[in-house]
């Protein structure tokens, strides 16, 4: 993959605070999307997955570093990257821009369970073929 993966995301009224701001939390779902967006860009979409593998994914850790806010009207690009493809977990690399500015990144575990069971279950076959193409290892070889 020679481009990183991202989505645009417009800041309307309901993503900001009384200031204008955008409230904290909402960067969280901004990088929800553009995850669940390289999925599917990779054909994996996860109603899919879960009617067939009875696989689901669900964030087991969130590292995040807010640099500068984003405001009402901003026009932002959301990264996403994936640095590891574990046995039943998937590392993701993620940052939230503003032009060349990063407001604010973070690194992203999501965990791989089972739908019924609701416990780790291994990453499916496929979705690791599907994915492995475009795992990109931070700059220094580790996850950043």
């Amino acid at each position: 993959m020679t481009d990183v993966f991202s989505i645009p995301v417009r800041i309307y009224y309901e993503d900001t605070d009384t200031g204008g701001v955008v409230y904290y939390a909402n960067y969280l779902r901004f990088m929800e999307r553009a995850r669940t967006e390289l999925l599917r860009s990779r054909g994996l979409e996860q109603d899919v997955l879960r009617d067939e593998c009875g696989v689901l994914f669900a964030v087991r850790r969130a590292e995040v570093d807010y640099l500068k806010p984003a405001k009402l009207d901003d026009e932002l690009k959301v990264t996403a990257e994936i640095r590891r493809l574990g046995g039943a977990s998937i590392n993701f690399y993620q940052e939230v821009r503003l032009g060349e500015d990063v407001l604010c990144k973070g690194n992203i575990r999501i965990a791989c369970i089972h739908d019924e069971a609701l416990a780790p279950m291994a990453v499916p076959k496929r979705v690791t073929e599907l994915l492995q193409p475009v795992v990109r290892r931070a700059p220094d070889g580790g996850e950043q």
